[in-house]
């Protein structure tokens, strides 16, 4: 059989109260006693009877734990108004950078010739002095970065012009090992014969190489 729900009220009888009280109590005891013992906690267990009547129990010393307890809930404290003043610091930097980014935003957007209806004269004055300045710095990080790129193209130049030259010279040394000396070349005269007033067609060989003797 399953027990019902029981509602959880005052004792409206006095008697029936305190039989109560003296029961649970115990088994209130009872069951820190065990507590104690088996998960070797640190339990301070006070309790006043409606009468004032004061019954406790500790497992170690009642003014110990107490001390204890005060001091955990101070640091409880503390911590919760360290984290309350720390979310409330973070609120105010949050809001801070909010408007920091607004004004920049607004700032931006006057630079880029918006939103200018609103400016006085020097409030265009300032803003025509300041896209000045900015255009004089950008035309010198402009002319630093083309002297840079010249430098290294230069450099790249004189690198490449290094390389060709040893290779002519590679390439010089290289023929001049596969080249041969000159030999001499003899052609015998032509032979015409005497009392002859007359040339003829005389037919000759090309002879290349050392004479025979």
């Amino acid at each position: 059989m399953v027990r019902g729900k029981t509602e959880v009220r005052r004792i409206e009888n006095a008697t029936s109260r305190q039989v109560t009280f003296s029961k649970r109590r115990n088994g209130l005891l009872k069951k820190a006693f065990e507590l104690s013992v088996l998960c070797d906690a640190e339990i301070g267990l006070i309790v006043f009877s409606s009468s004032g009547k004061l019954y406790e129990f500790s497992s170690s010393s009642m003014l110990n734990t107490i001390e204890r307890y005060k001091m955990h809930v101070k640091d409880m404290i503390e911590n919760s108004r360290s984290t309350e003043q720390n979310i409330q610091q973070w609120k105010h930097d949050l809001e801070v950078k909010a408007r920091k980014i607004e004004l920049l935003d607004v700032s931006k957007r006057k630079l880029m010739g918006e939103s200018l209806e609103s400016c006085s004269v020097e409030e265009l004055n300032e803003l025509e002095s300041q896209l000045e300045q900015s255009l004089s710095r950008i035309k010198k990080r402009k002319n630093l970065v083309l002297k840079e790129k010249i430098t290294q193209l230069k450099d790249k130049e004189r690198e490449l012009q290094e390389e060709n030259d040893l290779l002519k010279r590679q390439a010089s040394r290289l023929a001049s090992s596969f080249i041969k000396p000159d030999l001499p070349i003899y052609a015998p005269q032509e032979i015409v014969p005497q009392g002859d007033s007359h040339y003829k067609d005389v037919e000759t060989e090309l002879y290349i190489g050392w004479p025979g003797r």
